[in-house]
């Protein structure tokens, strides 16, 4: 009975490290590995693994470049999704709308606002 519990035991801690030992392996093979300093992350290069060539890579940042690349978005000039309507509403009604709601129509409206 002695001899079970210590096998028991042995098993037992041996499956233990063997799955505390998968993540950092698996992690292996990244590009950041964790790390023990501020950073929280060391960045090993040469493991990166891409599936577009060097050539692949310059042609797709040449193609945004010519496409005005992350400036346009920056200047806040984002591609337009859906034109909108224009409003039938005069900016007077649409203030006296919003005077004359009730509480429950304005927190309905707070709500909607805040996403």
């Amino acid at each position: 009975m002695a001899n079970r519990n210590i096998f028991a035991s042995f098993t037992a801690a041996a499956a233990m490290a063997t799955v505390l030992a998968m993540p950092g392996v698996a992690a292996a093979d990244t590009y950041w590995h964790p790390a023990n300093n501020e950073a929280g992350v060391k960045t090993y290069p040469e493991h990166f693994k891409s599936s577009q060539s060097r050539d692949q890579v310059r042609a797709e940042a040449e193609k945004a470049v010519r496409n005005g690349g992350d400036n346009r978005l920056r200047a806040g000039n984002y591609p337009a999704a859906a034109k909108s309507q224009a409003s039938e509403k005069t900016r007077q009604q649409v203030i006296d709308e919003v005077k004359n709601e009730t509480p429950a129509q304005r927190e309905a409206r707070n709500q909607a606002m805040a996403g």
